[in-house]
C-alpha cells in the first residue's frame, strides 16, 4: 500500500481511495471502494427440512425481498458467531441449538471490502415473548415464512429469491443436506478472509 485516504464518510460505511502497486516497482494503481465492516447471515433449518425466509423492504432496489436473517459486524468486540446469534434473535425471535459455518464469500470484491459469513443454524427455538427485541423502521414490517428447502431451491432457480445471502445460503444448505451435513466447518472457525479480522487470525 502506497497511500490510503477516506474520500467519503457515510452513516454506515465510508469510501476509501487506495494507491498501491501489484508488485514492487510496478506502475501505481488507484482504486476507490466501499470500506465495509462485513456481515453475517444465518440459514435456519428446522427438523422438517424447512428454511426460514424473512421478507423485508430494501430501498436501493425498491423491492420487498425474501432474505435470511442477517446483519452488519458493526458492534465493537463482537465476534461473528455472536453477531449472527444476536441478529437471529432480533430479526426472527429465534435461538438455535447447533451452529456451523455454511459458506464464506465476498459480496462485490471489485467495489467493496464486504465479507459475508453465512451460518447454518439447526434445532431452532423461540425466544420467550418477554425477551424479544422490538423491531423498528424497515424491520418493523418484516414477514416470516417457513419454506421446504427443496421449494426454496426452486424459488432461487425460478428467479424469485434475489438477495445474495439467501441465494447462497439456500443453495449451500441444499448441497450440505445432500452430503448429510458432513464436512461443515465448526461455527468458531477463524474467518481469516475477512479484511478486518486477518490480523487477529479471524
Amino acid at each position: 500500500m502506497l497511500h490510503s485516504e477516506t474520500v467519503y464518510s457515510g452513516r454506515i460505511w465510508n469510501v476509501l481511495q487506495d494507491t498501491f502497486e501489484l508488485s514492487e516497482g510496478a506502475a501505481p494503481l488507484v482504486r476507490d471502494y466501499i470500506d465495509h465492516p462485513g456481515a453475517v447471515a444465518t440459514l435456519v433449518l428446522d427438523d422438517q427440512d424447512r428454511v426460514l425466509l424473512v421478507r423485508q423492504y430494501r430501498h436501493p432496489v425498491g423491492m420487498q425481498l425474501w432474505e435470511i436473517p442477517a446483519g452488519l459486524l458493526d458492534m465493537e468486540g463482537e465476534r461473528p458467531l455472536q453477531a449472527a446469534a444476536r441478529e437471529l434473535a432480533e430479526e426472527a425471535d429465534l435461538t438455535a441449538g447447533r451452529w456451523d459455518v455454511l459458506v464464506d464469500m465476498f459480496n462485490s470484491p471489485g467495489s467493496s471490502s464486504e465479507a459475508l459469513r453465512i451460518y447454518l443454524a439447526r434445532d431452532p427455538h423461540l425466544v420467550p415473548a418477554d425477551q424479544r427485541f422490538e423491531r423498528t423502521e424497515e424491520e418493523a414490517e418484516m414477514q416470516w415464512q417457513w419454506v421446504p428447502l427443496a421449494d426454496a431451491v426452486q424459488a432461487v432457480l425460478d428467479g424469485n429469491i434475489h438477495n445474495l445471502s439467501a441465494v447462497a445460503g439456500v443453495m449451500a444448505a441444499a448441497a450440505a443436506r445432500a452430503q448429510d451435513f458432513t464436512g461443515l466447518r465448526p461455527a468458531e472457525e477463524p474467518w481469516t478472509a475477512h479484511p478486518r479480522l486477518r490480523a487477529s487470525g479471524g
